[in-house]
């Protein structure tokens, strides 16, 4: 966590409504402020956070959580209004912008939105800005909800590549068993990411501890751990914990990925996506591509082969169809012939938009030789 720049940060909706009782103005408030000096201090942080149905049953007076899908849809539709103002106004109180995102699970398992997505969080980073995430309630259902936020932090942690999953729920963290029920029960400060044995530990799908269960949290570090992200289980009320993780302190429980960010990013490019199509470059692009590590300019192709979208995954090669790198194209195979040999001043004339600059952002590409 101290080595840490880019973070995602999950929280639940027993902490951000105070047990349903409604926001809880304070807690959020705390969340923000440590989120701020975070980003003051050079780190990109997303917030993942529960709440909306939650929020949207205290607005309609609700006391009991409806099992119709329209009427949760409803009380998201009220309470995500409130959320995002309230992330909003704590945050700008810190000086730090926010911005309201809403993801399905169709919105990741889709390339070419995965993609569009992906490329939002990152200009938002970039800008300093904490995008806050949640589920779009409002238009899912069973066949495409992601079934608990702890998934959708791992799947945004997945997304944006991030360093670290951080889970604040309403529980210290993981214990050998559950602490309620078994006075011999153990707590665990850090284990490897994916152990089956910690899934034995969390109890299963039935599991009280937590909304959904801790099992939720721990098949939430397996996940994340696939591209290279550790996680850490901890109590969402734990003084200044976001900050004391990030200065190394042993806070709730880690788990540990067990393989680097940059190789599991390239084990997943290179191994588990079928190649669509590919671009010939110039000897000047490959040598930047090949050496340098830069990402792929339109001008610096030469030719184009095969039929894809954007978002699917290409192989980049030299004059001689060396593969040099595969990566994501941001722009079609039909787009593609028109950009190249063309500078990127010259994409909004030809394509009547613009994307990305580049073909293929060094952020998305692994190289495959040299």
């Amino acid at each position: 966590m101290r080595d840490a720049r880019r973070i995602v940060v999950k929280v639940g909706s027993s902490l951000v409504t105070n047990e349903g009782r409604g926001l809880d103005e304070a807690a959020i408030g705390e969340w923000c402020r440590q989120l701020a000096v975070l980003v003051q201090g050079g780190r990109e942080v997303v917030m993942v956070s529960s709440g909306a149905i939650a929020e949207g049953m205290k607005r309609l007076g609700w006391r009991t959580r409806p099992h119709e899908v329209h009427e949760l849809q409803a009380a998201a539709a009220v309470g995500q209004m409130g959320l995002a103002q309230m992330y909003e106004t704590k945050l700008r109180e810190n000086q730090i912008g926010s911005a309201q995102v809403l993801l399905t699970h169709a919105d990741l398992a889709d390339r070419e939105r995965y993609l569009n997505a992906r490329s939002t969080l990152v200009t938002l980073l970039g800008l300093g800005v904490v995008p806050v995430i949640n589920e779009n309630d409002t238009v899912v259902n069973d066949e495409i909800k992601f079934g608990d936020n702890d998934t959708l932090g791992a799947l945004v942690a997945n997304l944006v590549e991030a360093d670290a999953l951080v889970i604040l729920t309403d529980q210290k963290g993981l214990y050998t068993a559950d602490p309620r029920k078994d006075p011999d029960a153990k707590f665990v400060h850090e284990a490897a990411a994916g152990d089956p044995a910690l899934e034995a530990m969390a109890g299963g799908a039935g599991s009280s501890l937590g909304r959904g269960g801790m099992i939720t949290k721990i098949l939430a570090a397996k996940r994340a751990a696939g591209s290279g992200a550790s996680t850490v289980i901890a109590w969402g009320r734990e003084p200044d914990a976001l900050l004391r993780l990030t200065r190394g302190e042993s806070i709730g429980t880690l788990l540990v990925a067990q393989t680097a960010k940059h190789q599991a990013r390239k084990r997943w490019m290179a191994d588990h996506l079928q190649l669509r199509g590919a671009v010939t470059v110039d000897a000047g692009a490959a040598a930047k591509v090949r050496a340098e590590g830069k990402s792929l300019l339109p001008i610096g192709m030469t030719g184009v082969s095969g039929e894809f979208s954007r978002g699917d995954v290409i192989a980049v090669r030299d004059i001689d169809g060396v593969e040099l790198a595969r990566g994501l194209a941001n722009y079609s195979s039909v787009e593609a012939r028109l950009l190249c040999r063309k500078p990127s001043s010259e994409f909004e004339r030809l394509l009547g938009y613009v994307a990305e600059p580049e073909m293929v952002h060094r952020d998305n590409m692994v190289l495959m030789r040299g």
